[in-house]
């Protein structure tokens, strides 16, 4: 338990049904949607919507997303694959033709076909009690009538100045009068409410198909893309098995490939080898070995993690303990590594992370991403979508596992989480952040698991992060002596841009049937419940 004397929040405590969001009207809605009787996974679309919609540089249905899901809190966990592919007609051998050496974010081949909407349709049918109709309502609202800009988006929007400047419509609807709005004022986004007012009525096929899509696809081919109608009219997520690794009693389960997920187990396998519990949960121990672990699980995700359908992704080499083994003997525990080279492939992000258990313990594990902050910054003239960058995960070398090609799907980095104990699901998680995310859910779950803090300090703890072939970052709440203790052994520290991540998480307590759960003070959101 936090020192209360302190600055900080409790966890959320609840019996019924709860939410963890970035942002709160998120939360709000998710647990409106909750009492009003829909499950889990209404909840969470209705959620992401929202996000959709007040978080804009984070998140939009121009993006993709990916979803676990217990039923009932059973272990049989779901996997739902929600990322777009790219053109038909995007070929290596186009690029390299044209001497086009790497996917530039501001161009429209850093677009590949959103899956979001698609996907939120999907599971909706399979999994939920409302539809689209009802639950897109928030969100067309706020989009129509405004909602307050929180301050965290505020921090966003100033930074993507720059990326919304490079398209007259995002420019016109983003920065109203040339300029980002300000904390507490109100932003009206109309000509989205329009278009998900249209989804609202028509479906998924109101954007894959008709006005919206000939609209952004359209825009998207004046500027030099490949995309075509059809290529939006056979976007299509799929259900995928989830990969799953053991940490210390507990099964943690992740999408898999083209997403990082599996980073994460990897990294979580090299931890299990050491005696973490008796360290101190911020110490130059705890911190040099997270850092070390992440440096050499990244540099695998950057050489073999891609779509699997496309390209031969070692799963179980990643996943065995034997590799984990291996890795662990490369990390001495009295100086740095030397950082391997940077990846090819490599670039900050924005996302959301939502999680909700409903009162008969379904539980979602939901996020909802542009990649980059407002994504390529690319807005279709008459829709208000904003374009994610998800391209940029490509790789334009032919023979690398994650080259780009015709409806390949680029490597991820949004991950959900899940966790289980004694066959029944305990915790959804997730910590958002672009790169940082594989090396934010290993150290969410040691901080629980390891060192015993609850789930509110777990997600509050300061955070590292290295980059492979980069240095290290350090959030400010690192003490001095610790960066000082970094710094002999051979790292070298740098503050972040921006804290790393966003994370949510709820704890789901079997005997008491009580519910707790925490959200990231790094964002604008809450964890609610009933």
């Amino acid at each position: 338990m936090r020192n209360l004397d302190l600055p900080g929040r409790s966890p959320a405590h609840a019996t019924n049904g709860m939410a963890a969001t970035s942002n709160y009207l998120s939360t709000m809605t998710a647990v409106r949607v909750l009492q009003e009787g829909g499950n889990a996974m209404d909840a969470a679309v209705a959620a992401v919507a929202v996000q959709c919609v007040v978080e804009p540089g984070s998140t939009g249905i121009g993006g993709d997303c990916f979803m676990l899901m217990s039923k009932g809190g059973s272990a049989d966990i779901k996997a739902f694959n929600g990322s777009g592919r790219a053109p038909a007609a995007a070929t290596a051998d186009w690029y390299v033709e044209r001497g086009i050496k790497k996917v530039d974010r501001y161009t429209p081949h850093a677009v590949t076909v959103p899956g979001a909407v698609d996907a939120w349709s999907q599971l909706l049918r399979d999994h939920g009690t409302k539809g689209l109709d009802e639950l897109l309502q928030p969100a067309i609202n706020y989009a129509r009538n405004g909602y307050p800009v929180h301050s965290r988006a505020s921090v966003d929007w100033e930074d993507g100045i720059t990326t919304l400047s490079h398209n007259p419509n995002a420019k016109r609807v983003m920065l109203p009068g040339g300029k980002p709005p300000k904390v507490g004022t109100l932003h009206y986004q109309p000509e989205l409410a329009d278009t998900l007012e249209l989804i609202a009525k028509q479906g998924r096929d109101a954007f894959y198909t008709g006005a919206v899509a000939e609209d952004i696809v359209g825009h998207l081919r004046e500027l030099g893309g490949l995309h075509t109608l059809e290529d939006f009219a056979t976007a299509k997520g799929e259900y995928v098995d989830p990969v799953k690794t053991n940490y210390r009693g507990y099964d943690v389960y992740e999408c898999p490939p083209n997403g990082q997920g599996i980073i994460a187990l990897e990294m979580l396998n090299i931890l299990s080898g050491y005696d973490l519990s008796s360290m101190d949960p911020v110490s130059v121990e705890r911190y040099h070995l997270l850092t070390e672990a992440s440096r050499l699980a990244l540099r695998d995700r950057d050489d073999v993690v891609a779509d699997p359908a496309m390209a031969q992704v070692p799963a179980d080499w990643l996943l065995s303990m034997e590799h984990a083994a291996e890795l662990r003997g490369r990390i001495a525990n009295d100086r740095a590594m030397i950082p391997p080279p940077p990846a090819k492939a490599r670039a900050h992000a924005d996302t959301v992370y939502l999680c909700v258990v409903d009162k008969d313990r379904n539980a979602v594990s939901f996020i909802n991403s542009l990649f980059s902050g407002y994504g390529s910054g690319i807005m279709s003239p008459t829709t208000g979508v904003m374009l994610q960058n998800r391209g940029q995960g490509f790789i334009i070398e032919p023979g690398h596992p994650n080259c780009i090609a015709p409806r390949k799907r680029p490597m991820h980095t949004i991950i959900p989480g899940m966790m289980v104990k004694d066959g029944r699901a305990v915790m959804p998680f997730g910590v958002m952040g672009g790169q940082y995310q594989a090396v934010g859910h290993a150290q969410l779950l040691t901080n629980l698991i390891d060192f015993g803090l609850d789930i509110q300090e777990a997600i509050d703890l300061p955070r590292v992060f290295a980059n492979p072939g980069q240095e290290v970052e350090v959030e400010s709440g690192v003490p001095q002596a610790v960066c000082d203790g970094l710094k002999a052994l051979g790292h070298t520290l740098t503050a972040p841009p921006k804290p790393h991540g966003g994370g949510q998480a709820i704890m789901i307590d079997w005997d008491e049937g009580v519910l707790t759960g925490g959200s990231d003070p790094r964002k604008d959101g809450a964890a609610f419940g009933y």
